[in-house]
């Protein structure tokens, strides 16, 4: 293991007494948002629910807590119902179970967790639309007030490739990672900007895969910079490269990297929006900068000499400024990163800390102390 800063090693210490302090509550819950100082809990399937078992996994990798297994395992027996209703799945299938049933699978060979993942896999292939070479993103369900979003896309699904990717690799199955492919392929040319930013909502014609328009989405507006979609845009590409070595992801991811970096504040966690009007009370959004961080931190892994190294010092610096400013320790939170920003546009989540925000806040730290094998 590499020989660590001593703020790394005491954030982590920390973060190993947070979670003794918060996990018997939580147990195999699924936490989302903590509502003055305690982690709601939410149904099994909501997109959310692979960011507790995940972090639980990180955890158990390093010191082997049987707790935390457990709690973890319970889990992901109970997102069987999510795989049992069918109807209610969705793109972000890869955030749930690459964090619970693929890392448990990596982390102890359980052949029920890998044929979980299997299953979902193949469901999340099924949403592929051949015509517009793209991922669907919510279901009918979803939207009540919306006649038809059969064609919506957005950049978050860049993050559940990685399940496809995993799937190809361990089944020798090809087709996994072609759809993985097209989409990022899609990514590239229809959400990313020159400069580097990109688009929530992608609308595409689901008939003749034509892209129609954008939306703004959790984004100030159609032309915003929503801060959440870039780090997904950084880390989601590094992904890509990571398992097809192609070029063209790498130079995308950076492309966001480098946007994303230019225009961060002094304190390194940005607003909500970049291009969001400037104001006092700008809410900031922590789990964009732990999600940025993890993503840089696998572009320095990636990257050899001077140009990784870059982006680890970078990702570097964002953890050390949300240690010192945006944690929390103690039960006054049950959350440990504050200051994060679910969704400006509906209300929903703002300024309150995010599971989200935790887990990847979590995993950069677990990656500077040289634990760099991915669940993803």
């Amino acid at each position: 293991m590499n020989t660590t800063e001593p703020w790394i090693e005491e954030a982590w210490s920390r973060v190993i007494g947070k979670i003794g302090l918060t996990g018997p509550r939580i147990g195999s819950g699924f936490p989302h948002a903590s509502i003055n100082g305690r982690y709601d809990s939410t149904d099994p399937g909501k997109w959310t629910c692979g960011f507790w078992p995940g972090l639980l996994w990180l955890l158990y990798r390093d010191n082997g807590d049987a707790n935390l297994r457990q709690w973890a395992e319970e889990c992901e027996t109970k997102l069987d119902a999510a795989i049992e209703d069918f109807e209610m799945l969705h793109h972000d299938v890869g955030f749930i179970w690459c964090l619970s049933a693929v890392a448990n699978y990596k982390l102890t060979g359980s052949e029920p967790s890998r044929k979980r993942a299997l299953k979902v896999a193949n469901w999340l292939a099924g949403r592929f639309n051949i015509q517009g070479r793209f991922i669907r993103a919510w279901n009918s369900k979803d939207w009540r007030d919306i006649e038809d979003n059969s064609g919506w896309v957005i950049i978050d699904c860049i993050m559940n490739l990685s399940l496809l990717f995993w799937a190809s690799e361990t089944t020798g199955d090809p087709r996994f990672r072609h759809i993985a492919e097209a989409h990022a392929d899609t990514v590239l040319r229809e959400f990313m900007r020159p400069d580097g930013s990109v688009h929530h909502i992608v609308v595409f014609d689901s008939e003749t895969g034509e892209r129609l328009h954008a939306l703004g989405g959790q984004g100030y507006s159609p032309d915003s910079a929503w801060a959440r979609g870039l780090a997904w845009a950084i880390y989601g590409l590094a992904i890509c490269y990571a398992y097809t070595k192609k070029e063209k992801y790498v130079h995308g991811s950076q492309r966001a990297a480098h946007f994303f970096l230019a225009h961060l504040p002094e304190d390194l966690v940005p607003p909500w929006d970049f291009r969001v009007p400037a104001a006092a009370d700008t809410p900031r959004d922590s789990s964009a900068a732990a999600a940025a961080a993890s993503g840089l931190l696998l572009l320095s892994e990636l990257l050899p000499g001077t140009q990784g190294d870059t982006y680890r010092i970078s990702a570097k610096r964002m953890l050390r400024s949300m240690t010192d400013a945006y944690t929390v320790w103690d039960l006054r939170d049950e959350a440990i990163v504050k200051h994060a920003t679910g969704s400006f546009p509906t209300g929903k989540n703002i300024d309150v800390p995010l599971i989200y925000g935790d887990y990847f806040y979590v995993e950069a730290l677990a990656k500077l102390r040289g634990h760099t094998a991915m669940f993803w």
